[in-house]
């Protein structure tokens, strides 16, 4: 095998070696284009400080991603093959890493375990084909072919995801909607693949079998867009929901100790606004003492009478109560 050998794997092309012979799945590359911009300039609208070199390395695989595809749709070769399929390996193990550490927390140490477990899986599912008397490594099969139309590669990481879905899903992360979209999306994408080859005459357009590899580029284009969406979503896990439950009750508390108490200050302000109102009433009464004083001095009472006053009798009354005949 040389890397100039040409390689027909799917029904666009057929057995042309012409640069055009696959216009469908060539121009569907722009997804993967448009999804890596996309997420550009999402990370652009970003804070500063909210931005990861992970991000933008997410977007120049994607960007590779797209340009390797387009190549290999317009010139199949084994050289372009090694173009397309090498941008997205690199991507796959780029974002589990990126998953178990940021989302799942797993030290880096295993992580990197993990990744490279993940490589040889791969590597060791490629190398499964299939024949007409059964399926396992090609052997010295004269008939062997890989598996699902190339596609039993991407199984591995089709399962990763589901895991990592599910683990994230169960911690409560606010990146789990966009991880189980994008693990639908794959999982159909990836049965389209399959089915290229075999429904090739039933997918035409204007005329042409097209089959149905070009639905693959659109939907992987939706799928990595999800993803790295997801990785905005770091550092804002969502509470469990005991915790939950218990943060208004502590923002209450914190809020009630924070603000001044002004209810014993208002009390003591009516207080005294009591007493001053108490003072003013009292300073406006008249004394009690002072008031039957004046009427006694002032007004004289019936039972007295004024020393000049005669009696019935003709007699007065001197200054001790002795009645005076009259002269």
């Amino acid at each position: 095998m040389t890397l100039g050998e040409r390689v027909f794997l799917y029904c666009e092309r057929g057995t042309s070696e012409a640069l055009w012979a696959e216009p469908i799945n060539a121009i569907s590359n722009a997804g993967f284009f448009l999804a890596a911009l996309i997420f550009w300039q999402l990370v652009l609208w970003r804070p500063p400080e909210q931005r990861s070199p992970d991000h933008y390395l997410f977007v120049a695989l994607v960007f590779a991603i797209c340009f390797g595809s387009t190549a290999f749709h317009v010139y199949a070769d084994r050289g372009t093959e090694l173009a397309d399929i090498i941008p997205i390996g690199v991507f796959m193990l780029v974002y589990l890493g990126y998953a178990l550490n940021r989302f799942l927390n797993v030290p880096p140490g295993w992580t990197v375990l993990l990744v490279v477990a993940f490589a040889g899986l791969i590597a060791g599912s490629m190398q499964i084909h299939c024949w007409d008397s059964g399926i396992g490594l090609a052997g010295d099969a004269t008939d062997a072919k890989v598996c699902l139309n190339g596609s039993i590669g991407y199984l591995p990481a089709l399962g990763a995801l589901i895991v990592i879905s599910m683990l994230v899903a169960e911690c409560r992360h606010k990146a789990t909607p966009y991880l189980l979209a994008a693990t639908v999306v794959f999982a159909v994408s990836i049965l389209l693949r399959s089915l290229d080859m075999a429904y090739c005459s039933q997918v035409e357009i204007e005329g042409r079998d097209v089959g149905t590899h070009f639905i693959w580029h659109l939907l992987n284009a939706v799928v990595l867009f999800l993803l790295m969406r997801a990785s905005l979503e770091t550092g804002t896990k969502s509470l469990p929901a005991s915790a939950a439950a218990k943060e208004p009750i502590d923002e209450k508390i914190a809020e009630a100790e924070s603000e001044p108490d002004d209810e014993p200050v208002a009390k003591a302000e009516e207080a005294s606004d009591g007493e001053a109102e108490a003072d003013s009433d009292d300073a406006d009464e008249p004394d009690g003492e002072e008031t039957s004083d004046i009427d006694a001095e002032g007004e004289p009472s019936d039972n007295e009478t004024s020393e000049d006053e005669p009696s019935d009798d003709g007699s007065s009354k001197d200054d001790y109560g002795t009645k005076k005949k009259p002269s």
